[in-house]
């Protein structure tokens, strides 16, 4: 393993321009606060650097132009390697979690480390659930799978098994992954209702083919025959 700081010196060695090693014609600079200084070229900069006792360092070598940043070498490789351990340490954490179960878990327990595995999910994070058998529990594997199928189904609206409980050695284990909702993905805009129908007396009956319209008579007039009685 390497010494404190090794490890960042080994990367900025490779991939970091410092003092001298810095080619671009124009550098943006910056101080140890990431103030800027202005626009220079690189020899101005690294005089500025060496009248503060300090180095000039590319910190963004595909900037327009280039960021360099007056500071300590040491320094900045401290900085660099405390960055990656945290990036690392994080990106462990979120990866893969993992929460362990026994055939007999009570149902409290059972429903607490439920709702543990609902919270990694939510954070993006996949959950490793391992059934741990112990002497005679061995013998009784089944309880183990029809505890993780019980799992899975009050799991079903968040989380899905990426594959089938499978044994390891004495245990049994899945793996869930976050579920996509489909709600989330359909903008939440609901299906527009059916129109109602329109109401009969609404609806003008259109003319038969080869027939004359006629006027409705008002409901009060009555034809001749009706009023000869």
């Amino acid at each position: 393993m390497a010494p404190p700081g090794q490890e960042g010196r080994d990367i900025a060695d490779k991939f970091v321009r410092v003092n001298e090693r810095i080619r671009a014609r124009e550098v943006r600079v910056i101080d140890e606060e990431g103030a800027q200084l202005g626009i220079m070229q690189p020899f101005e900069a690294l005089k500025l650097a060496r009248g503060q006792g300090l180095d000039l360092v590319e910190v963004a070598p595909t900037a327009n132009p280039p960021v360099c940043r007056v500071i300590n070498y040491g320094k900045y490789l401290y900085q660099l390697s405390k960055r990656q351990h945290e990036a690392r340490k994080h990106q462990k954490s979120i990866g893969l979690k993992e929460v362990k179960l026994r055939p007999r878990t009570s149902v409290h327990d059972f429903d607490t480390k439920r709702n543990r595995i609902v919270e990694f999910l939510q954070e993006g994070a996949k959950v490793k659930v391992t059934v741990m058998f112990r002497g005679r529990e061995m013998a009784h594997r089944d309880l183990g799978f029809k505890m993780l199928e019980r799992l899975l189904d009050s799991l079903n609206e968040v989380g899905q098994a990426e594959l089938r409980p499978r044994l390891e050695g004495p245990n049994l284990s899945v793996i869930i992954a976050a579920k996509k909702s489909a709600a989330k993905g359909s903008g939440g805009k609901p299906a527009a209702e059916p129109a109602a129908p329109p109401h009969p007396a609404k609806v003008a009956r259109a003319p038969r083919a080869g027939s004359t319209p006629v006027a409705a008579s008002p409901k009060t007039s009555q034809s001749p025959e009706s009023s000869g009685g």
